[in-house]
């Protein structure tokens, strides 16, 4: 047998670090089996539920922080203090606030009453109110991109809560199997029937009994239903909506099972190919109503362009699409637009090639507006770059680069947003600077979404004047 060589550079050992496989093997465990794995994820979720748990209060409930009256005057109502108070003074009826002398504290509850207050009775030509256009559906909102950790449940996450300190009801879809988003805003899920999962396989049902319809008529044995889709019949979209620790933010949830949905929805496809198996979360906020319930509805993906993606690319009104400043973001996100592109365009020429056959109208998928926006930015690093990536994407991009900041680390580490943190826990200018990077993020996303509002109502109008 041949002499083990030392480890001073002879042959058959690697010299880097100068590792003898002798001991390193000794270092090392028996050989991993399946069941290690439920093992490892046991202990994971007891982990992640201790953790999620440092920003819930001590019964296990997320709740809101209340509000003081510097950040209701600075960020929320466009009132001076003194104003505030004297208007307070003279409205008893008003909520009040809580604390003493002139540092008082509200819920956000509260602070939307006081904005209906000035709405009605304050200075008129200040807008107290947010502005949606009487009559247009809620603005449906993706965040996606298949490259994971750019930020995008985060971003998502935080847009929701701008909206709602800015005075919209907003519906969260959480599509993502992992769940994060779900995390953030406390929502509990027990399995994939309380998901979007349903109103998928509602959608396939619904689309099922159509095509049995015509085979009745036709003398042809209907198709039949097994247990989940005769059970998915039964599941309204208002019925999977949770209420959040934000009063105007609510959410439909997602946790491990939800995947499979990535498994069952080919098959259906494969049972019924005339099932647009695209439309299906769409038909779904249509025929609920949501996109009468809510202004706005955000739906965060998963990290990957699978079904569940598709569905909510189909669905958007506007696709926001994170990425870092790094080259490999900035490749893979220009790999995702071409991913994008190829799959809605062999959609659309495989539905249109039968439509045409039919005489009927063609489908053309179509969003109002697309922005990539760079997140977890480094201006002493990232600047070149970054400003390389706005030229080639040009009108794609949003001007504002979300920068990563302190008070943006220790908000991930407690699984709240930045406007759940308590402005108190930092100092005064650690708190605006971080505020101001979600605040100028939301301000160019309600941008495109007033702009695209408007654009809508203009059109009505036309139309409206046309007939």
């Amino acid at each position: 047998m041949a002499k083990k060589p030392g480890l001073s550079g002879k042959p058959g050992i690697p010299p880097y670090f100068n590792i003898d496989p002798e001991t390193a093997a000794g270092k090392l465990a028996d050989p991993i089996d399946t069941a290690r794995f439920a093992k490892a994820a046991a202990f994971a979720t007891r982990g992640r539920d201790d953790l999620a748990r440092r920003g819930y209060a001590p019964d296990g409930a997320k709740r809101l922080r209340k509000f003081s009256t510097w950040e209701v005057c600075r960020y929320l109502i466009p009132v001076n203090s003194a104003h505030l108070r004297r208007v307070l003074r003279q409205n008893p009826e008003l909520p009040q606030g809580e604390g003493e002398g002139g540092s008082k504290w509200f819920t956000l509850e509260e602070i939307l009453r006081l904005r209906d207050f000035f709405a009605k009775e304050g200075v008129k030509d200040r807008d107290y109110r947010a502005w949606r256009p009487e009559g247009l559906p809620a603005k449906v909102v993706a965040v996606a991109n298949f490259k994971g950790g750019v930020g995008k449940t985060s971003t998502c996450a935080h847009l929701a809560m701008s909206a709602a300190l800015d005075g919209y009801k907003v519906l969260v879809i959480d599509l993502d199997s992992q769940g994060s988003m779900t995390s953030i805003m406390g929502g509990k899920v027990e399995d994939e029937w309380q998901t979007v999962f349903p109103l998928l396989a509602r959608d396939y049902a619904l689309h099922l009994t159509e095509e049995n319809r015509v085979r009745e008529a036709e003398g042809l044995t209907p198709f039949q239903f097994d247990e989940t889709l005769t059970e998915a019949l039964e599941v309204s979209p208002r019925n999977l909506v949770q209420k959040t620790h934000w009063p105007n933010i609510h959410l439909i949830g997602a946790q491990l099972n939800l995947y499979w949905a990535e498994f069952q929805v080919p098959v259906w496809r494969m049972q019924m190919r005339s099932w647009p198996l695209w439309n299906s979360l769409l038909n779904a906020l249509e025929e609920g109503g949501m996109l009468d319930d809510y202004d706005i509805v955000l739906l965060d993906t998963p990290p990957a362009l699978g079904y569940l993606t598709i569905n909510a690319l189909t669905a958007a009104d506007i696709l926001l699409v994170p990425l870092g400043a790094s080259f490999l973001e900035f490749d893979s996100t220009g790999r995702f637009f071409d991913m994008i592109y190829s799959t809605f365009a062999s959609i659309e020429e495989g539905e249109n090639r039968l439509r045409r056959a039919e005489g009927l109208d063609e489908v053309r998928f179509e969003w109002d507006a697309v922005r990539a926006m760079v997140t977890r930015f480094d201006a002493n690093q990232q600047t070149d770059l970054a400003n390389v990536i706005q030229a080639y994407f040009g009108d794609f991009m949003t001007t504002y680069r979300q920068e990563m900041t302190a008070m943006v680390g220790q908000a991930g580490e407690q699984v709240s947003g930045i406007y759940e943190t308590d402005y108190r826990d930092f100092n005064r200018e650690t708190y605006v600077r971080g505020r101001e990077t979600f605040d100028r993020t939301w301000a160019e996303v309600k941008e495109v979404i007033l702009g695209t509002w408007w654009r809508d109502q203009q059109m009505a109008k036309a139309e409206q004047e046309d007939k």
